[in-house]
């Protein structure tokens, strides 16, 4: 079997592992696509955010997805900034400014599982591609030629996939990475983050919109909304030392919940979870056959809700890149081009944007705050300064800086 005519095997049925899956199989190249998770439970997920920017709904729309995610998410025209300490608002951007440049001129508020539940849907339907759910990846090797896949499959047995390339959409611990000794250097925040989820009118009751972000140099915090079922989505940071146990009580989360704002009734909690946050970027994404997207390259706070928009412009990159060489249009060399676009976007874009918004809402000292604050009002006010602010944090001004890079 020839490369040109293996299959590229991609691991990991995530956002960035399915656009891929998806890119491919509409440019009828054979996929294998393999899933740690078996089909029966894998529904079952964990719920995880989902603010999906304009950039990357318009790739979703090419790919035919979006029409599907559509009706299932929240369209959130604009996001705001708020001060914790005078339950002042500080700043509101309008994505109606960005109108000339993207056919979504919103934030799609659809959370992570919902978006690959309607891509598997899609995927299924071609018959180029074969879907290996309750299959897990243990090892990999590769050749000039080839990638080979080491799996358990679902009876338990050992099994070898070979195929053209070997894509990891495995996530942070990705065993493609570790198997190509490819470094993930960068640092963990000494913080755990609580996630809380309750039903609450805090739009109706408050006057939040769907995305917010709330500065405090105590108890910063992140309020956002999503829809079927509705429910409300608060970030809180916590103190590392303390019993993780009692941080996801129903007494603790009560608390936090009174004291970000306070209620006559109990709060209604339907999910509580810790987690921590990262800024960790892999020294190269490509190493021969085996290439990284989304989380498997990077991983990032969480705050701006760009890290599973960049996994997806990752894997629309180098969908585009192997068609070519699959058709044999292009040579190995253009994976190379490859890890420099990408780690750029995820150096200077990903992360310096997460960093930044972080600083913005903990900031300690009164006269930063102050600037911090007046800078964000003086961005939102202005049409060009909002239209620029907008076009950094959606990451379509990464798009335009990615076309320049060889």
């Amino acid at each position: 079997m020839s490369s040109a005519n293996a299959p590229v095997i991609v691991v990991g049925a995530g956002p960035a592992g399915v656009s891929l899956a998806l890119y491919l199989a509409q440019h009828d190249v054979e996929t294998i696509l393999i899933e740690t998770i078996a089909e029966a439970n894998f529904l079952d997920q964990s719920p995880r955010t989902g603010s999906i920017h304009p950039s990357t709904l318009e790739m979703f729309a090419d790919l035919g997805l979006y029409e599907h995610i559509k009706p299932r998410g929240l369209v959130a025209p604009t996001f705001q900034f708020w001060d914790r300490e005078t339950d002042s608002m500080i700043a509101e951007f309008d994505h109606a400014v960005l109108k000339n440049d993207t056919r979504f001129p919103f934030v799609l508020q659809c959370e992570r599982i919902k978006v690959v539940e309607e891509a598997m849907k899609m995927l299924r339907t071609y018959p180029n591609v074969t879907i290996r759910m309750g299959t897990t990846l243990e090892d990999m090797e590769q050749d000039a030629h080839s990638a080979t896949a080491i799996v358990t499959n679902e009876a338990g047995e050992t099994e070898r996939i070979k195929g053209s390339f070997l894509v990891s959409g495995e996530g942070a611990r990705s065993v493609i990475r570790k198997s190509s000794n490819i470094s993930f250097d960068g640092y963990t925040y000494p913080d755990q983050v609580l996630t809380v989820s309750v039903v609450h009118d805090f739009d109706k009751l408050h006057g939040y919109s769907y995305r917010n972000y709330l500065s405090d140099p105590e108890q910063w915090a992140n309020l956002f909304k999503w829809g079927q079922p509705e429910r409300w989505r608060v970030h809180f940071p916590t103190n590392i030392d303390d019993d993780p146990e009692m941080l996801v009580s129903d007494e603790y989360c009560q608390k936090q919940l009174q004291r970000f704002l306070p209620n006559a009734k109990p709060y209604e909690v339907v999910y509580r979870k810790l987690y921590s946050s990262h800024q960790l970027v892999a020294d190269v994404f490509n190493a021969g056959r085996a290439l990284l997207v989304g989380d498997s390259a990077h991983v990032n706070s969480p705050i701006g809700g760009v890290g599973m928009n960049s996994g997806v412009h990752d894997s629309v990159n180098l969908g585009e890149k192997l068609v070519g060489l699959l058709r044999g249009e292009l040579d190995l060399t253009v994976l190379d081009r490859y890890t420099r676009q990408r780690k750029h976007v995820a150096v200077n874009h990903v992360k310096t944007i997460t960093e930044r918004n972080k600083k913005l809402i903990n900031e300690r000292d009164p006269e930063i705050r102050k600037r911090n604050h007046d800078m964000l009002h003086d961005s939102a006010t202005d049409p060009k300064l909002a239209r620029e602010y907008i076009l950094r944090t959606s990451l379509m001004k990464s798009l335009e800086e990615v076309a320049a890079i060889q």
